[in-house]
């Protein structure tokens, strides 16, 4: 983890960018002497796939439907 004060983060800022994507670093950057944000390796999330569960999950017959007013909350 490396912390830059904002000057340096704006003059060096491919050099960050680069540090964090090929070495993992956390670049933090600081005004006054104080952390205000962090650079980090942005994750690509998979989306995600409908139905996986399908066949897996077995609902009760004697399960109780949900009351009216509450079907607003899951729709």
């Amino acid at each position: 983890m490396q912390f830059v004060n904002i000057h340096d983060a704006k003059t060096h800022l491919s050099r960050y960018l680069e540090a964090v994507v090929t070495n993992h670093e956390k670049i933090i950057i600081c005004k006054n002497g104080k952390p205000i944000a962090q650079l980090t390796e942005y994750h690509q999330c998979r989306p995600k796939k409908l139905g996986l569960l399908k066949g897996k999950i077995n609902i009760s017959p004697d399960f109780d439907e949900l009351p009216d007013d509450l079907k607003g909350y899951f729709a």
